[in-house]
Parts: structure tokens; C-alpha cells; sequence
């Protein structure tokens, strides 16, 4: 202890004359005072000009938040089919969807009174199935590509084929069968 004494006193020794000494004049303190004055004044313009532009900032962010809330909650994923699982799927949508589209020309094409019935039957039955197909799209868009999924969208496409072709089989037999009925009443 007696150590740490003797340097502190060595250092009060060697700084003896440099101490100030002499009291502060009288104006001494009001300069102080007007010094701090200037100074909380010139924080206080600063914070002022903060607090100006807070209920600003405060808006704006909220705009933004609901903006982005908006956007992101709207976006509706992306509704996928064949064609988005490999270019040999989509290869085979499009078979299919030009096999269709030519089955159902035929169709269309043979429709007359006699099989005018059978034809809007398959079309409704076709829409069922069509139905079905937009199912199974959005089954496939959350399953994320489910080999089941693939195969049944497939399946769905063979479905309609046969139909249509099992159609214009029958719609070709009602027109056997009509030619047969007026040979038979020509001849009679």
C-alpha cells in the first residue's frame, strides 16, 4: 500500500504549479448556462425536424407492408399440366390434344338427327372428364410432379380418346343401320 501512496504523492509533487487555482468569474456560469441553452436548442431543431417526418416514415412503412401482404398472398401458383413435367410429357399432350381435337371434328362433322343424342351425350361425358383433367392439374401442381398424378392426367387423356373413337364407331353402325332401313324400304 505504502508504494501506491508514494506514486500518487510523486505525481501530486511534480504537477504542484499546474493546477488551476483561481476561482471562475461571476459571469463565468451564466456563459456556461447560455452555452448549454444554444446547444439543447439546436438538438431540440434537430428532433423537431426527426419528429416531422416520423408519422411520414411510420405510413410509408405501412404501405409497403400491406403492399407486399397484397402481392404475395394474391399470387396464385402456377397451375401446372404435362407439358411443365419434361418435354417428353409434353410431347404426349400434345398427341393427345390434337388426337382429341381431330376425334371431336369427326364427330361434330357426322352429326345429324339420328345421332344427334349419342353426340351430345359423349360431349357431356367429354366435359366430365375435362373436369376431371383440371383436377388433376392442381393435384399435380401441389404434389410437385407425383408420378400417380402423371400417370392418371394420362390416363384421362386415353379416357377421352376412346371415347370419342367408341362414339364415331356407333355413330358409323347408326349409319349403317339407317342406309339398311331405306334400302330395305326401297326395295319394298
Amino acid at each position: 500500500m505504502k508504494m501506491k501512496n508514494d506514486n500518487i504523492n510523486n505525481l501530486f509533487e511534480r504537477l504542484q504549479g499546474d493546477f488551476d487555482i483561481e476561482s471562475p468569474s461571476r459571469s463565468h456560469q451564466e456563459n456556461f448556462l447560455k452555452k448549454l441553452k444554444t446547444i439543447d436548442t439546436e438538438k431540440q431543431i434537430v428532433s423537431n425536424k426527426r419528429n416531422l417526418w416520423k408519422p411520414f416514415i411510420g405510413i410509408a412503412a405501412s404501405v409497403l407492408l400491406m403492399l407486399t401482404l397484397v402481392f404475395n398472398f394474391n399470387k396464385e401458383p402456377e397451375i401446372k399440366d404435362l407439358a411443365n413435367v419434361s418435354q417428353e410429357m409434353a410431347d404426349t399432350q400434345s398427341f393427345f390434344t390434337s388426337v382429341i381435337t381431330e376425334e371431336l371434328e369427326k364427330i361434330k362433322n357426322n352429326r345429324t338427327p339420328e345421332t344427334e343424342l349419342l353426340i351430345k351425350d359423349a360431349l357431356n361425358q367429354v366435359d366430365i372428364l375435362e373436369k376431371e383433367y383440371q383436377q388433376l392439374k392442381l393435384d399435380l401442381t401441389e404434389s410437385g410432379n407425383d408420378k400417380r398424378v402423371i400417370h392418371a392426367m394420362i390416363n384421362n387423356f386415353m379416357n377421352r380418346v376412346d371415347l370419342l373413337k367408341s362414339v364415331l364407331k356407333n355413330i358409323e353402325e347408326t349409319k349403317n343401320l339407317k342406309e339398311k332401313n331405306d334400302e330395305n324400304i326401297i326395295t319394298i
